[in-house]
């Protein structure tokens, strides 16, 4: 499970040093997608895998579900961690989500999701009063 903020820099190869926590669990391989709000995410490998079965048995006759399967598969690298746990963020990938130096990394429970800083700052912000507000209509966690 990726939990948590952290807030690396992307150097000038766009490499940035995965938190040290997750380091193990993303040695193997990643795969790193565009996600929704102009944000990246990093998927291990298995998990990306399982995300992707669960999109891919909806009919490709359906425009919502083609549009998404391209947009998740075209925007997609597969990555290895080097022996220090930095990672390349290609940069049309870099590009897509606007990663500049500043950047901030969290956990979404199955993935980690990288934001460039400013952004995070005004998407948490904005989030914040209806964060606060739910309480009905979520499923229970814990």
């Amino acid at each position: 499970m990726f939990l948590g903020t952290y807030t690396p820099k992307l150097d000038d190869k766009g490499r940035f040093f995965l938190p040290a926590k997750f380091r193990e669990q993303l040695a193997s391989g990643l795969v790193i997608t565009r996600q929704q709000d102009r944000c990246l995410a990093i998927w291990p490998t298995e998990a990306f895998l399982a995300e992707v079965a669960n999109t891919a048995t909806g009919p490709s006759t359906v425009r919502g579900v083609r549009d998404y399967q391209r947009m998740v598969a075209s925007g997609a690298s597969d990555e290895l961690p080097d022996s220090q746990g930095r990672v390349v963020i290609p940069p049309p990938l870099r590009t897509y989500a606007g990663l500049e130096k500043d950047i901030v990394v969290i956990g979404a429970f199955n993935r980690l999701e990288v934001w460039d800083q400013a952004a995070w700052a005004e998407y948490s912000a904005a989030q914040e009063e209806a964060f606060a507000a739910l309480d009905e209509g979520m499923p229970s966690v814990g």
